[in-house]
């Protein structure tokens, strides 16, 4: 909730003017947050989001309010790569394989997912380069590309896969939702192994079953996977939802069933904020001081935000990733870890004795230990929000008002800061779950919407919400520091997973509130087994690659065989430490200091 002293509705954009074109998935993303942020266009955006008919080039120009035309390029891919759309470039960034891992082979995402992410970066790139010429920097055009956001959304899962150790968990098919006796699909979330063992304990669960299911539940997230024991499916199927739920409020265990996209529809059209994946409020008082207005310290290579500083308080993905953005616009980012260090640094798989999937949200961060339990550290971390541009939060709700360390309170030490903070559910939801990925997940339709008509409801074990609650995490920081370079002022800004969840779910949730079947037809974007492997048709292409029996071709003579027929496909990648070797993506993965896999920027900027 903000402070009083940040309540005033501003946008960045107000009075500058947009044209885009491109990719209809993406330039739908694109146009609606620039609208959102007060840019106006009178150009309806081309080609239909719905079928993706529309050019494969573009771009977006931002004009006015004092500023340099600002332009974004957006893409599927390089066009030598042969990805020219949503399907393929799931298929070859590894998300197929990623999301497919709780069935045991690659599956694709019904939703838009890589496009969604690419205009939200698109979006970003504008927003950074609009602050960096405000700032005296050089910075005009940004590129970007959907296969680079499939990159980014795999991070965490080719860096385990390039580590030098395996995993701590089974990577194996099985996982969430569980179904009571009465067909209530639900999924469950604790972060307490004793409280998992009371739940199931209560149920009737055999001993052996809840302890051997702990651990991959525990690492779902890190997997993408959790192959449960049997016996626990069996157990919920023997309960009625009404007496899980009992047994989960009396043991400290939560519990949600998966909610139809008609009912988020029907929510999402009472709210009066619910258009805005993000909230950005300006405060009352405080001006931008000389410290914060300086010109960048860095080179122009040093990206638009150099000579930037962003106090980073996060845990997990969601706040870590917002920030590992920033730092790659040029930021300099000091995490807030607590005594000791962030305990996620030694999470395995490792490399050179660090956390793989810790290195790709963190590395190039500076970090401060800080105890916030003990005033004294909260006086220095007061200390370092005083010196700094942004700081940046996702604790659990009503911890930064308990510590005194809430927009309100910094700001009296800062009045120009940029306060961020990335929640589960923005107070928007009443009555709702723990705010983590799945249970978002199953709370607002998404399980629905990421599989196909004919498919029992799932949803994701890749963590879908986390990464796009990152991005417009992301985002709204930089329109927050747009906002205080235009107005002078401090800002406050607010980001959600369930801001990321009616983004990703947007054209089917307009779907569902006209009436109309929100998912995708049965059978959408699964992909072919060749003798060899896998490939992925092109949305457009699919039915026609139907009437083609592949399964005794390698995957190269099946590709070929699709391409003499004018038929656009792809190679499906199963195996993400393929992705270092792939042709597709030559030159784009490196390897960082301790030998982890590191994906390219997003962006590029000239």
């Amino acid at each position: 909730m903000a402070s009083p002293a940040t309540t005033q509705t501003v946008r960045p954009l107000d009075t500058l003017r947009f044209d885009t074109s491109g990719p209809p998935q993406i330039t739908s993303v694109i146009a609606d947050h620039l609208r959102l942020l007060g840019a106006r266009t009178d150009r309806p955006v081309q080609g239909d989001a719905s079928t993706g008919t529309a050019t494969t080039a573009g771009g977006t120009t931002l004009v006015g309010g004092g500023f340099d035309p600002a332009h974004a390029t957006a893409t599927w891919a390089d066009p030598r790569s042969g990805l020219a759309d949503e399907a393929t470039v799931q298929a070859a960034t590894g998300i197929m394989a990623v999301h497919g891992r709780r069935d045991g082979s690659p599956r694709g995402l019904a939703v838009d997912y890589a496009a969604t992410a690419t205009g939200v970066l698109a979006v970003q790139g504008l927003l950074a380069a609009l602050v960096g010429q405000a700032r005296g920097g050089a910075a005009r055009a940004v590129t970007t590309s959907a296969d680079r956001a499939g990159l980014l959304a795999v991070s965490q899962y080719l860096a385990a896969a390039g580590a030098d150790e395996g995993e701590a968990a089974e990577l194996a098919a099985g996982g969430p939702p569980f179904t009571s006796a009465d067909g209530v699909l639900f999924e469950l979330e604790t972060l307490d192994p004793g409280a998992w063992a009371a739940f199931w304990k209560a149920l009737e669960a055999p001993a052996e079953a809840l302890r051997a299911g702990w651990r991959p539940f525990q690492f779902r997230y890190a997997t993408a996977c959790a192959p449960f024991p049997a016996a626990l499916h069996l157990t919920a199927r023997s309960h009625t939802w009404e007496r899980i739920r009992r047994a989960a409020a009396a043991y400290g265990t939560e519990v949600c069933a998966l909610h139809p996209l008609a009912e988020r529809a029907a929510e999402r059209g009472a709210e009066h904020d619910g258009a805005a994946p993000w909230s950005l409020s300006r405060s009352a008082t405080g001006r931008l001081t000389a410290r914060s207005a300086r010109l960048p310290d860095a080179a122009p290579s040093g990206g638009p935000l150099a000579g930037l500083t962003v106090l980073e308080a996060g845990r997990r993905i969601q706040a870590p990733l917002a920030a590992h953005l920033l730092g790659r616009l040029g930021a300099d980012v000091i995490r807030i870890e607590p005594p000791g260090g962030d305990p996620l640094r030694g999470m395995p798989p490792a490399c050179s004795g660090i956390s793989a999937r810790w290195l790709a949200l963190n590395r190039g961060k500076r970090a401060v230990e800080i105890d916030i339990k003990q005033e004294a550290d909260r006086r220095r971390l007061r200390e370092l929000a005083a010196g700094a541009d942004v700081f940046l939060h996702n604790w659990a709700p009503g911890k930064a008002a308990e510590l005194g360390l809430d927009s309100g309170d910094l700001a009296r030490v800062n009045p120009a800061l940029v306060y961020a903070y990335t929640s589960g559910w923005a107070d928007r939801i009443e009555h709702a779950p723990m705010g983590t990925d799945f249970m978002v997940q199953a709370r607002t339709g998404v399980g629905e919407a990421v599989r196909p008509e004919g498919e029992a409801p799932a949803p994701s074990l890749m963590t879908l919400l986390d990464v796009l609650g990152g991005l417009l995490g992301a985002e709204a920081v930089l329109a927050g520091l747009l906002l205080r370079e235009r107005t002078g002022h401090g800002v406050r800004v607010d980001s959600s997973l369930l801001g990321a969840a009616d983004t990703l779910t947007a054209p089917a949730l307009r779907r569902a509130a006209r009436g109309e079947n929100p998912r995708r037809p049965a059978g959408f974007r699964l992909p072919r087994p060749t003798a060899d492997g896998w490939l992925a048709p092109a949305d457009a292409d699919a039915g026609a690659v139907a009437a083609h029996d592949l399964g005794d071709l390698s995957t190269a003579e099946a590709l070929a065989r699709l391409h003499e027929h004018g038929l656009t496909a792809t190679a499906v990648t199963t195996e993400l430490s393929d992705l270092h070797h792939d042709p597709r993506f030559t030159g784009s993965i490196s390897r960082d200091a301790h030998g982890a896999p590191a994906v390219p920027d997003p962006w590029s900027f000239v």
